[in-house]
C-alpha cells in the first residue's frame, strides 16, 4: 500500500464559543474546508457545579443543510430536538444528526455528569450535505460505545470504533448523506496501524492527545489535524505515546458552500430562506422539560 503524504498540519487554536473554551483546527485562515468536512471543534470542559445540568451546555439552536456530529470522549451529552428525539450518549459513543431542511436541538450535560467525573470532552464535526439532500427530512442517530463496531490492529495495541462508512472492512451503522468513513482510535505507546483509504476521498486525522509518527512524514503532536494529500492508497502511523485520534475520510462534494451561523447552503438566497423558515417556526419548536 502506497502511503499518502502529508499536505499540512493544522493546529487547534483556542477559541471562545459563547463563553465555552474550545479548540478549532478547522476551518483556519488558510483552510476553509476539507471537503466535505466543514468544521471541527474540540472541547474539554468541566461541567459547572453551580448550574443544573439541564441549564448547562448548549441551549436550543437551529441547523439546516449539513450534519452536526458529536463524538463523546469523556462524560456524556444529553441531546433533545424539535423532532422529539431525546437521548443521552456517554463516553465512546456519538450523536449524528442530519439537519436536512431544519431542526432545533440542544446539547446539555447528562443529569449524572457530576457522578461520572464532571468532565465533558467532545468533538463536534460539521459534515456538509450534498445539495440534492439539503432539504431532506431531518434524522438523528445515537450510537453508544457498546453498539459501535470495533476494529483492532494486528499488534493489539490499537483499538478503534467505526461509526459510519467502512474502515478496515468494518462497517459503521450510521447512514451519512455525504460519503464518509468515520472512526475513533485509541493507540497504546508503540502501537502501529495501516488504514486503506479510497483514492478519491479527502482524508485527515485529529490527535486529541499524545504523539504519532506518521509514515513518510515524522512526528505529530497532540491538538493537530494531519491533512493528507490524495496521492496514495492509505495511511500508516505509530504511537510514540498513548494517543487518541479521530479518523475521517470523505468523497468531496465539489459544491459551492455558503454558510451563515448554523445554516450551510449553496447560495445566499437559500440562506435567507433558512433564516425566514426558522423565524416562522418551520424548523419546529424545542421546549426542554
Amino acid at each position: 500500500m502506497k502511503s499518502r503524504s502529508v499536505s499540512r498540519l493544522l493546529y487547534a487554536h483556542k477559541m471562545d464559543m459563547g463563553g465555552m473554551p474550545i479548540r478549532q483546527p478547522l476551518p483556519t485562515q488558510n483552510v476553509e474546508q476539507i471537503d466535505p468536512f466543514l468544521l471541527l471543534h474540540h472541547a474539554n470542559i468541566k461541567a459547572p457545579s453551580h448550574v443544573e445540568p439541564d441549564h448547562a451546555g448548549v441551549g436550543p439552536h437551529p441547523h439546516r443543510g449539513f450534519s452536526p456530529v458529536t463524538f463523546i470522549f469523556q462524560g456524556g451529552v444529553h441531546h433533545r430536538d424539535s423532532r422529539g428525539n431525546d437521548s443521552v450518549i456517554y463516553a465512546g459513543g456519538a450523536q449524528w444528526m442530519n439537519a436536512g431542511m431544519g431542526i432545533i436541538h440542544s446539547e446539555r450535560p447528562p443529569h449524572d455528569i457530576h457522578e461520572i467525573g464532571g468532565r465533558q470532552e467532545i468533538i463536534q464535526l460539521w459534515i456538509n450535505t450534498p445539495a440534492k439532500n439539503k432539504m431532506d427530512q431531518p434524522a438523528y442517530y445515537p450510537l453508544s460505545a457498546e453498539e459501535a463496531p470495533k476494529v483492532t490492529s494486528p499488534d493489539g495495541l490499537v483499538t478503534g470504533k467505526v461509526f459510519s462508512g467502512e474502515v478496515l472492512n468494518v462497517k459503521g451503522p450510521i447512514p451519512s448523506q455525504a460519503v464518509v468513513n468515520a472512526a475513533t482510535y485509541e493507540l497504546k505507546k508503540g502501537g502501529t496501524i495501516s488504514i486503506p483509504i479510497p483514492t478519491s476521498h479527502n482524508a485527515f486525522i485529529y490527535l486529541l492527545d499524545g504523539q504519532l509518527k506518521v509514515d513518510g512524514f515524522g512526528l505529530v503532536d497532540a491538538l493537530h489535524i494531519v491533512h493528507f494529500k490524495n496521492d496514495g492508497e492509505g495511511i500508516s502511523f505509530t504511537a510514540v505515546e498513548d494517543t487518541r485520534i479521530l479518523f475521517l475520510t470523505g468523497e468531496p462534494l465539489n459544491e459551492e458552500v455558503v454558510s451563515y451561523g448554523p445554516f450551510v447552503m449553496n447560495n445566499q438566497t437559500q440562506i435567507m430562506e433558512a433564516m425566514r423558515d426558522y423565524q416562522m417556526g418551520k424548523m419546529g419548536v424545542l421546549i426542554e422539560h
